[in-house]
This record gives structure tokens, C-alpha cells and sequence, in this order.
């Protein structure tokens, strides 16, 4: 099993050669057939969900198992005139802003709030895991990280959702305040003609940390269906 969490590790090249999505696409390929893998199962957790179907879509699935995509971003968070109801530009430039302008505060903001849902009312924050992110997403390089914003969300992966054969499981939490449920896992469970989803209700978008225990054990079952 190979699980992917794309936090801005990776390379900066968003050229007209090509999209930073390729090149999570292909590094995962070059990984894989130095490794060579056979039946890997994928498990993807938000932007590392895009790189798994890209992935998979990319390359073909003849050292692919299964696919898991955990609050991951497909089909397309962009709103676009073909997708009226994803999310405006103006948020994402307004991250990319933050980024560059104070990564360091964003960073611990993003995750004492929106991410692990510790923003609700009721919510019970644990610093730990706060800084535990923070420390993290402070090792990837700034510039990938900018870049990264636009990979994750402009890039529109319907057509690689249709292309998975692959056995696939959609997970997402119903109250995801970093990708919106309604607009995601129900559209990409929709597009992977062997797929099953999973709703948690209550679930945020760090949901494999502060509920680890139904999550894995969900991922397990599935796992064991192979």
C-alpha cells in the first residue's frame, strides 16, 4: 500500500510544458517501476487523491490494485462556468496571497481552524496535532507550495475518474470545510464505474487523524474485499 499526501513536497513547475500534476503523476511512476510494484493499492488523502487518478489514468493500472480516495479534490474544485457550484478563484488566490505573504502563520491557522474542524462549535483542538501539520507543511518549499495551490485546484480530472477499472474507495466527511463534499466525493463516485463511497457525517477534512481509529479500520475492510 502506498498512501500520498501532497503538502507542496514535490517540484515547482508549472510551465507550458506541463502541470504540476503530471509530474506527481509521473515521479509516482518512476517510483513504482524502480520498485516494481505489483498490485499496489493507493491510498490518497486530499491533493495526494488528484495524484493517485492521475496517476492511474496516466500510466494505467498494470501495477494497480485499488484505489482509495480520502477528502481528496477530484473531479474539479474550480468554479467554472461548467462547474457552477465549485469554488471561486478569489479563495484560492487568497491562500496563494498568504502563502507568499506569511506562510508560517497560514500554515498554523489553516490547521487550528478549518482542517482537523477545530473551529466548530463544541470542537476540542489538540495543539499537538496543530503543530504536528505546521511542522510538515513548513519542510515543503514555498514556491511549490505556491504552485501547488493552482495544481490542486484548477486541474480538472474528470476524464481520469472515467478511465479507472480499478476497484475504488471514495471517502469524505460531510462537514470537509477545505473540499466541500457536495462538490467531490459523490461527483467522483459517480464517474469511477467500480467505486463505492463512504459518507462520515460530521467528518472534517483532516478526518484520518482525529477519527484514525473508523477510518483505518474502514480502510482495512475494504483492503481485505481485495
Amino acid at each position: 500500500m502506498i498512501a500520498h499526501d501532497r503538502r507542496g513536497h514535490g517540484r515547482s513547475t508549472q510551465t507550458a510544458g506541463g502541470h504540476d500534476m503530471d509530474h506527481y503523476a509521473d515521479d509516482l511512476a518512476t517510483l513504482a517501476e524502480h520498485l516494481d510494484l505489483k498490485n499496489a493499492i493507493h491510498v490518497g488523502h486530499s491533493t495526494g487523491g488528484g495524484e493517485v487518478v492521475h496517476y492511474i489514468a496516466r500510466h494505467g493500472e498494470s501495477r494497480v490494485a485499488a484505489a482509495v480516495m480520502i477528502s481528496s479534490v477530484p473531479p474539479l474544485m474550480l468554479q467554472t462556468p461548467a462547474n457552477p457550484d465549485g469554488t471561486p478563484k478569489s479563495v484560492f488566490d487568497g491562500f496563494q496571497e498568504q502563502v507568499a505573504n506569511n506562510r508560517a502563520e497560514f500554515y498554523y491557522e489553516f490547521a487550528a481552524g478549518p482542517f482537523y474542524g477545530y473551529n466548530r462549535p463544541g470542537a476540542k483542538p489538540q495543539q499537538g496535532i496543530v503543530l504536528n501539520w505546521w511542522r510538515q507543511g513548513m519542510m515543503g518549499g514555498a514556491k511549490a507550495h505556491y504552485d501547488g495551490i493552482v495544481a490542486f485546484s484548477q486541474f480538472d480530472f474528470t476524464d481520469d475518474l472515467k478511465k479507472i477499472a480499478v476497484p475504488t474507495l471514495v471517502m469524505h466527511g460531510d462537514d470537509d470545510q477545505v473540499v466541500p463534499y457536495a462538490d467531490s466525493a459523490p461527483l467522483s463516485h459517480r464517474l469511477v464505474k467500480n467505486s463505492q463511497l463512504k459518507t462520515y457525517e460530521g467528518y472534517p477534512h483532516g478526518m484520518p487523524t482525529t477519527n484514525a481509529n473508523v477510518i483505518n479500520a474502514d480502510l482495512l475492510a475494504f483492503i481485505k474485499t481485495l
